[in-house]
């Protein structure tokens, strides 16, 4: 009789979505032996998918080691651009703080890369993977919770798929949480991101500008061919006002807001524009359903730390599991309680600690209250003068606070 008829499970792990995060978790799988099925609403060969655009992502150093163990950084790399060193300043005003990878010991902070080409590297590699069931397109339309499973329907109209475990990677509205009764809080920062890539006289040397406005940050990071990528956040009457300028008048703002320090701005490329909120699910897992990257936790641009905190969710799921089917075999029940209450624990210091830094930066430096800009100011002098708190903030905000999975040490999830 088959597994549809007996209600056993069809797969182990079924991810529900294709994205940057939910892409990795599937590579991730890979050596474990769990038959995994990806839900995808769109084709692999397809060039829609709306996380792999042309924004530009930080990948830091942990980052950088997980896709050199799961086998994509060589195809990364090349179009990866290195930060050497970062420039932080308050507009204005007298802070500022810099920061240089060689003062510890590293090539670089960490790498700016498309999310363009993080998507064709992980889709190129996932088409090779023998226990991965790719359903895409499709669309997952209905969540059914069952004692030894979770049963999801999905468009087009196919039998439903009975999977052991659930991994919502579905993004920061994501329809698999909302079916599983996972709560989430939701603050709107009233703050909307324009994303450009500019050229200037003076192209990109690895440095990477972060410059912080009343209005909100404004980051100049360096690409692989000389160009920039910026992100130029405003109130949203002012973003719409912005998005309507002709590329000329733009490039005109952009210099006034800037300054000269990339030298005179030459040309723009496509602009796009996202709202920026915090998302936060109060849980991370239900009856057999996990929460990773926004799905779990949607973070404001400002540290570039959203993805790299996503990665390292799916990075430690994978090593979990991959510990379960080691100890109890093949047939290990991957998504008991006490399996997802442990990974619960072990993303805890992580997930706080970044989700309280990144909106920390924000509201610290959106804060005109009379003093409080001064006393930024001094404390970012401060911290340029202190080696040890710029340690720290390397190693916190490049992907090394709390326990580091095996990917984000250079290592396969198998030992």
């Amino acid at each position: 009789m088959s597994a549809v008829n007996t209600g056993e499970p069809q797969v182990d792990v079924a991810i529900v979505g294709g994205g940057l995060v939910g892409a990795s978790l599937a590579l991730a799988l890979a050596p474990t032996g769990l038959k995994t099925a990806l839900i995808e609403g769109v084709a692999p060969d397809a060039n829609t998918q709306p996380s792999f655009d042309d924004r530009t992502t930080a990948l830091g150093n942990g980052t950088r080691r997980s896709f050199e163990a799961l086998g994509i950084w060589s195809q990364v790399a090349p179009k990866a651009a290195p930060i050497c060193r970062i420039h932080v300043s308050d507009a204005g005003r007298f802070g500022f703080a810099r920061l240089e990878a060689s003062e510890h010991g590293i090539d670089a902070f960490g790498y700016v890369v498309t999310n363009r080409v993080l998507g064709a590297a992980l889709r190129a590699s996932m088409t090779t993977l023998p226990n991965l069931d790719l359903r895409m397109p499709a669309k997952c339309t209905g969540v059914a919770l069952h004692e030894g499973y979770v049963e999801l329907e999905t468009e087009p109209a196919a039998a439903p798929l009975r999977a052991r475990l659930v991994v919502a990677a579905d993004g920061a509205d994501s329809k698999v949480r909302a079916a599983a009764g996972l709560a989430a809080t939701l603050e709107d920062y009233r703050q909307v991101a324009i994303v450009s890539h500019v050229r200037s006289s003076r192209p990109a040397d690895g440095t990477a500008y972060e410059r912080f406005t009343p209005d909100g940050p404004f980051a100049v990071l360096p690409l692989f061919d000389g160009a920039y990528g910026v992100v130029w956040t405003l109130a949203p009457e002012a973003a719409e006002r912005v998005l309507a300028l002709s590329d000329k008048d733009y490039l005109a703002a952009l210099q006034g807001e800037f300054g000269w320090r990339i030298g005179r701005l030459l040309s723009v490329g496509k602009r796009n524009a996202y709202p920026l909120k915090l998302s936060r699910a109060e849980t991370l897992t239900g009856q057999r359903v996990v929460l990773i990257g926004n799905a779990a936790q949607g973070l404001h641009p400002v540290a570039g730390q959203g993805f790299n905190l996503g990665l390292r969710d799916a990075a430690t799921l994978a090593e979990l599991l991959a510990e379960i089917v080691r100890r109890d075999g093949p047939r290990a029940d991957i998504g008991s309680p006490d399996v997802l209450r442990e990974f619960v624990s072990r993303r805890a210091a992580d997930r706080d600690g970044v989700t309280r830094f990144t909106d920390g930066l924000v509201k610290l430096f959106g804060d005109t209250r009379p003093g409080v800009p001064l006393l930024r100011d001094l404390g970012l002098l401060l911290f340029d003068l202190s080696p040890t708190a710029k340690q720290a903030l390397s190693r916190l905000s490049w992907g090394f606070a709390g326990r580091t999975p095996r990917l984000g040490r250079g290592l396969g999830v198998m030992p």
